[in-house]
């Protein structure tokens, strides 16, 4: 079994080299080659995956017993969901999806969503249902490196797609420092609770599994585009 800073330093290696940042689609994306129309292809099926994440989150709290963990754990679906229908990150996903000139209603109907990223994202929910408590949170540690793609992607949109405004970036902007919160929570509990060789490797196994889940999607927007 690995100590917490050697466990630490498994899990970020594990995730740093398969997370979608380095995805063929996602570079050219930040070197500004993608076109009006594949930035709305991302736009719309990423939508789909924004909306799975407050269901995996709700699995997530009823598999807990600890209302510690329920207290610490519940805000991310507010952050999501909002306090309306006006408020939190899908809103806020809707709101980007009007400024690349997509329809606001037929994006959150999910109409055009690529079969591929339903299954990808379905999969996503599957696994956190189908885990136990510490190995769904470890699936989520993805967190731990959204922080630095938020901020690349931020920069990468004003200078490459300055005409979608900046208003429209602020589900981006709001995950900074959200995504850092969420991944030094995830990480905390993964630490304490990860407390067999057996059950370190699970959740190794369940962060990959994630980054997997990243990647298809991105697979499925490149043969698509």
């Amino acid at each position: 079994m690995m100590d917490a800073e050697a466990f630490t330093a498994r899990l970020v290696e594990e995730g740093a080299a398969h997370y979608h940042d380095q995805h063929p689609f996602h570079q050219r994306m930040h070197r500004g080659d993608l076109s009006n129309r594949q930035l709305q292809l991302w736009v719309e099926n990423r939508y789909y995956y924004q909306a799975r994440i407050p269901i995996k989150d709700a699995i997530i709290l009823s598999k807990s017993e600890d209302a510690a963990f329920r207290r610490m754990w519940i805000h991310r679906l507010q952050d999501h969901d909002g306090a309306d229908a006006n408020s939190g990150g899908l809103a806020q996903w809707l709101n980007l999806a009007e400024a690349v000139g997509l329809d606001r209603e037929k994006t959150a109907a999910f109409g055009n969503v690529l079969p591929g990223v339903r299954f990808a994202c379905d999969a996503y929910v599957d696994l956190v249902r189908q885990s136990p408590l510490l190995v769904a949170v470890a699936s989520s540690l993805t967190e731990l490196f959204a922080p630095d793609l938020m901020s690349a992607r931020i920069a990468a949109w004003e200078k490459h797609y300055p005409w979608v405004g900046g208003e429209a970036l602020a589900y981006f902007r709001g995950r900074v420092t959200r995504a850092r919160r969420d991944g030094d929570e995830g990480l905390d509990f993964v630490l304490r609770n990860a407390a067999t060789d057996s059950l370190q490797a699970a959740c190794i196994a369940a962060l990959h599994r994630k980054t997997q889940v990243l990647w298809h999607l991105l697979d499925c927007l490149t043969l698509a585009g």
